[in-house]
């Protein structure tokens, strides 16, 4: 079974439907395939002003109380009390780094990155806050790439993100995360709300796929 994850590092959903990514990355008989969309990139990007860093909070307070996941009072204070961009170029570009240098490495990167600006208040909106958290990782040649910005590098995120958004377009999809499962013309989208529901939903609705 071939699934396809649609994301944004800087979607808190995304972030509460890790758990469910994971456990499905781990299944034998399944090949995931990350690919970032790019949402909250180029026009997509904004700032970080008080209102939208309360509507943030609210939202966040929602993707607690139905998956579990942890968002602390650092990265209220570090990361939504503090402004400054709302911008997930940067992640994705490092995330495609550790696609080209390492990909079995590339869903722990973004579990990573999240727990960085989600748990502890780190920075992953700059291209030196990504790189510095994949070097902790271990992950130096693709935090190297990051900082160079090569060409190769900047072309295959691009593709990545393209490839993203005309499978959203195909399939009517307007947010993340989304799972799609199959190839081709067979490929089809799952219902968003798999990914917070017991285990046992998620499998039956692949068992149809």
């Amino acid at each position: 079974m071939r699934l396809t994850y649609l994301f944004d590092p800087l979607c808190g959903w995304c972030y509460g439907a890790g758990p469910a990514i994971e456990t499905l990355a781990a299944r034998d008989g399944i090949a995931l395939e990350l690919l970032p969309t790019g949402l909250f990139a180029g026009r997509g990007a904004g700032r970080m002003d008080a209102q939208f860093a309360e509507y943030a909070w609210s939202n966040d307070q929602r993707i607690a109380k139905l998956t579990g996941q942890r968002f602390t009072d650092d990265y209220r204070k570090r990361i939504l009390g503090a402004g400054g961009a709302f911008d997930s170029t940067a992640a994705s570009l490092g995330l495609t780094a550790v696609h080209l240098t390492d990909p079995g490495r590339e869903l722990t990167a973004l579990k990573e990155l999240q727990l960085a600006r989600y748990v502890h208040g780190q920075d992953i909106v700059s291209t030196a806050g990504v790189s510095e958290i994949l070097r902790s990782l271990g992950l130096a040649d693709a935090a190297e790439r990051m900082l160079a910005r090569d060409q190769a590098l900047v072309e295959a995120d691009g593709r990545r993100i393209q490839t993203a958004q005309t499978s959203m377009r195909r399939h009517g999809l307007s947010g993340v995360p989304a799972l799609l499962a199959g190839d081709g013309t067979a490929q089809r989208p799952l219902p968003g709300n798999v990914l917070y529901e017991p285990l046992d939903g998620l499998l039956a609705q692949l068992g149809a796929a």
